[in-house]
């Protein structure tokens, strides 16, 4: 065998190799129509991103057993509600066509507005839990920052404008959550010039504050900054127990404290 192809063929076994390992990380294709009794969990990411920026937990999640449903929209296009209606609605309203036994959530920023949004106009029968990831509850002063100015607005999108801090804005409108919910938010901050804006701990982005929400079931602060939180192993794990015990730390008795 020459030398030539000797490189071909190890070169055929590393893509091989590559090719199984995406295909045990992500799970086998699942029929089109096909029910299963596997939980199913939606995943929302925030502002500015895709779905790349929640791979780490579709990851997890799929080992773990669940049907993952990894929501990609354009988030800097179109207003909340319209990206509640036109993106995320179709995709919750498939898995609720009776192939998944329940139906959880898990967002990271916006994402959770946006989920918040969905359930102020419509219900699932048999929805799960939620864990929101530095959610802009009330908003963050720094899109009232960014919005006075022509340039923070295009970076903002028309959405994200909607995330101030105003008594009138989208997030306070909201209310009170009625569903399962645990939040996480972040007190570590990679951009301090944002954090002056930002009153108490913040995570660069969306204040400690910010992120609670009334009628949140646990509320836990970890050390991560805003948008490397849905990377964090620990993260991940604390998501993973909320899903599966509906406690952060299911073996706690009393609230969960915040991470070291």
């Amino acid at each position: 065998m020459t030398s030539r192809s000797k490189r071909f063929m190890n070169r055929s076994r590393i893509l091989f190799v590559i090719a199984m390992t995406a295909f045990q990380m992500t799970g086998p294709a699942r029929e089109a129509g096909a029910k299963t009794d596997r939980d199913c969990v939606v995943l929302i990411h925030g502002l500015g991103r895709t779905a790349w920026s929640m791979k780490r937990l579709e990851w997890t999640l799929v080992r773990r057993g669940y049907e993952v449903v990894n929501v990609s929209y354009p988030s800097r296009r179109f207003g909340i509600e319209q990206l509640a209606e036109d993106c995320l609605h179709p995709a919750i309203s498939e898995q609720v066509s009776d192939r998944a036994r329940r139906i959880h959530f898990v967002t990271h920023s916006m994402g959770g507005i946006i989920l918040r949004q969905y359930f102020s106009k419509h219900s699932i029968p048999d929805s799960g839990r939620t864990i929101m990831l530095a959610p802009p509850s009330h908003g963050s002063e720094m899109v009232d920052w960014l919005k006075d100015a022509k340039l923070g607005r295009w970076i903002l999108g028309p959405g994200g404008c909607q995330l101030d801090t105003a008594e009138s804005g989208l997030p306070k409108r909201l209310g009170a959550v009625g569903f399962n919910l645990g939040v996480i938010a972040g007190d570590c901050s990679l951009n301090p010039w944002f954090s002056r804006l930002l009153p108490g701990l913040d995570d660069g982005k969306v204040s400690v504050e910010s992120a609670r929400v009334d009628g949140m079931n646990e509320f836990l602060v970890v050390p991560n900054s805003h948008t490397w939180m849905p990377w964090r192993a620990k993260t991940i794990s604390r998501v993973v127990n909320y899903l599966q015990f509906g406690s952060f730390f299911p073996n706690c008795s009393h609230a969960a404290p915040k991470e070291s």
